[in-house]
């Protein structure tokens, strides 16, 4: 291709991109904002909704039942989770007017009163294994618990991630039981095989002396939490400009594609966040530099598209640019109305979940910051994440397969 026209054809792309922008993104926004209206959507109701429904299967709930079953009287708690799973936490026993401490060897007998701390998806399965429902508060147990204490403890030693709770023997080298895990603000059963991250707190249950060992083991120095932890998202972002600069060749394309700036780093995170706390790399960072990061990063981005395309804008929309401007909002308009119609007519998504659908199809960062500041939830951004992967992928393999088709 001639170098004029080619040169020609690059800052047309630049203009088209700059013209079409803003409504991409008002365009965007705009959609949202009809959709919510034209389904009467209530967000915080959605957002109440969507915390119940995702609780439901992993959130911590206590439960107070009396031993019935007679295929565990005179069995060995250690043998009952054996059989049975570790999908629940045995945190204590009434036999009578005495509260005890279960070890591995306390044995179950009928009539026994235990406190159990399970998930909400296996309540049936407990109520099986050991009997019904009895009518007890949690200030039952503590009044007549008088050797006994709940302290919470937090994990602030970066050696502790990746570490397994039953690794760390803490029930038997110490006598305390951890009867869940607070994470982000969710509550979590205390699996065995729950792998432990730099700012869990531990809800520990048995003597105040004991926890406090449990404690010094963890860390539990607040002051740890307030330094931000920059080091694995700067890597991350290293690793990801090189893993989205790694050019992907497909049979009949002559342009390799690339995931970019944007698609590489995301997916090196999604990565990191998965595999990170397994393999010991403490992710953990300060809300605040979370949030820090995340407006510094968008307003970059603003800043970079700005200053690209600010040169032409004014100049392409009087040479008519404003019919890219039309072109532009209906591309973006027609197809997510449909979209939004669809997932919550036809697959009944929440709002949150559609706001991170819609924004991540369109791999759309200042409509995710809007979706986020104005309705208040990151949900948004876990939706966003998953699709917007795959999102940026196909959109670069059409643009390429259109240039192909244009001036092949």
């Amino acid at each position: 291709m001639d170098p004029a026209a080619a040169s020609q054809i690059a800052s047309d792309l630049a203009s088209g991109y700059a013209v079409a922008y803003p409504i991409g993104v008002l365009g965007v926004i705009l959609v949202l904002i009809f959709g919510k209206s034209l389904f009467k959507i209530d967000p915080a109701g959605e957002l109440a909704e969507l915390e119940s429904r995702e609780g439901s299967t992993g959130q911590a709930r206590r439960m107070h039942l009396a031993v019935e079953n007679p295929a565990i009287f005179g069995k060995k708690l250690s043998d009952i989770l054996q059989k049975f799973g570790n999908d629940f936490v045995v945190s204590r026993i009434m036999k009578g007017d005495e509260v005890i401490f279960p070890t591995g060897e306390t044995v179950l007998d009928e009539g026994d009163k235990i406190l159990v701390v399970t998930s909400q998806g296996e309540v049936d399965k407990i109520r099986i294994l050991f009997g019904q429902e009895v009518p007890m508060h949690v200030q039952d147990w503590v009044q007549k618990d008088h050797h006994l204490v709940t302290r919470r403890v937090t994990v602030t030693k970066s050696s502790m991630t990746g570490k397994k709770l039953k690794d760390l023997h803490f029930r038997g080298a110490y006598g305390v039981s951890v009867t869940r895990v607070i994470r982000s603000g969710v509550e979590l059963v205390a699996r065995p095989d729950l792998y432990l991250q730099m700012g869990d707190a531990l809800i520990c249950v048995g003597p105040e002396d004991h926890i406090k060992r449990v404690a010094g083991t963890v860390g539990n120095a607040s002051s740890a939490l307030d330094k931000p932890n920059l080091v694995p998202i700067f890597l991350g972002i290293v690793v990801g400009i090189i893993f989205g600069s790694v050019p992907i060749r497909f049979p009949g394309i002559p342009q390799a594609i690339k995931l970019g700036l944007a698609g590489g780093p995301l997916i090196i995170a999604i990565l990191l966040g998965h595999f990170g706390p397994k393999y010991k790399i403490t992710t953990y960072t300060t809300m605040s530099a979370n949030l820090m990061i995340r407006e510094i990063g968008v307003s970059l981005f603003l800043a970079a598209v700005g200053l690209g395309a600010g040169e032409n804008f004014v100049s392409s929309i009087v040479n008519g640019g404003y019919w890219w401007i039309l072109f532009g909002a209906l591309i973006t308009i027609v197809p997510l109305c449909i979209t939004f119609i669809v997932s919550r007519a036809v697959c009944h998504l929440n709002f949150y979940q559609i706001c991170g659908l819609i924004s991540g199809s369109c791999t759309n960062p200042p409509v995710l910051a809007f979706a986020q500041g104005m309705y208040g939830s990151d949900y948004t951004s876990v939706n966003y994440a998953t699709v917007y992967p795959l999102s940026m992928f196909l959109r670069v393999l059409v643009a390429q397969l259109l240039i192909l088709i244009s001036f092949g």
